[in-house]
């Protein structure tokens, strides 16, 4: 899907709102268009933090679900904390980077625990982003 959401994006054809999404993102970061240039071996490849290599599908997906929580105001609270981040960082992406970043940290706590996500151990985390450092 990201594949070919990119590719209707270079070629300027009608996309579904879902596709959008993703070529939107996908366009905010110019060092994974050429994996999603060729889809078949970006899916067959293997993407190891060992190798010093990032998961561009894992990347864009936490990107998409902040845009989600954010859209949604789910966690309640979420959407100001975006908008605060993102005036104080200037950018709504690089505010979206810095809580993909407490997003994954609360999902692994989750994973290692075997229980549901913590959101207010998540909205406390995307809090203390917007306070000042001392």
């Amino acid at each position: 899907m990201y594949a070919e959401a990119w590719r209707k994006r270079r070629e300027h054809l009608p996309t579904e709102p879902l596709e959008d999404q993703i070529a939107a993102v996908i366009e905010q970061h110019p060092e994974y268009q050429p994996t999603f240039d060729d889809g078949e071996a970006a899916i067959e490849r293997d993407y190891s933090p060992e190798d010093g290599q990032s998961n561009p599908f894992l990347h864009m997906g936490m990107h998409l679900a902040v845009r989600e929580q954010v859209a949604t105001d789910r966690p309640a609270g979420i959407r100001s904390i975006h908008g605060r981040l993102a005036i104080a960082l200037g950018s709504q992406h690089e505010a979206e980077h810095r809580m993909i970043d407490c997003l994954g940290e609360t999902l692994w706590n989750s994973q290692r625990s075997g229980t549901a996500p913590d959101e207010r151990a998540y909205l406390e985390a995307l809090q203390q982003l917007t306070r000042p450092k001392k």
